[in-house]
């Protein structure tokens, strides 16, 4: 077999097995975060009832407030009053950010409006990347 072939082969072979790990390791994370929701709901960090972006940040992340901030500022311009977002401050609150899965900031999990939660991004992510994620499901 020629070597382009054989090289060929095992990037998508590399590609595949990224791929897949990926996916298991956004869906361990998205159940763990599963798991976290009585106790957010308890500490009525949201209302169920409409969708929810929860936004883990700390005071000297940079990205969060060059980048994501204003990512979510114009994210709840578009969407208005149907999705509230919730900041939390994981260096504050470590237990709940270790709960929710999180080990990087910015971590945005966007949750449905029964509060199950459908998506997660590790690290920034653009304000029509959040909406498209919420659109996703009925609003």
């Amino acid at each position: 077999m020629p070597e382009i072939l054989l090289r060929l082969l095992e990037t998508i072979a590399l590609v595949g097995f990224g791929w897949l790990a990926f996916r298991l390791v956004n869906t361990a994370v998205l159940n763990r975060a599963a798991k976290a929701v009585p106790a957010a709901q308890e500490d009525a960090m949201f209302q169920t009832g409409r969708p929810a972006v929860l936004y883990f940040t700390t005071p000297d992340c940079a990205t969060c407030k060059a980048f994501q901030r204003p990512q979510l500022n114009r994210f709840s311009g578009m969407l208005g009053e149907r999705v509230q977002v919730v900041e939390i401050d994981a260096q504050s609150q470590p237990d709940l950010a270790g709960r929710w899965g999180v080990m990087s900031v910015p971590t945005t999990f966007v949750l449905d409006a029964a509060g199950k939660p459908r998506h997660v991004n590790h690290g920034a992510v653009t304000a029509e990347k959040l909406a498209e994620q919420v659109l996703s499901f009925d609003i």
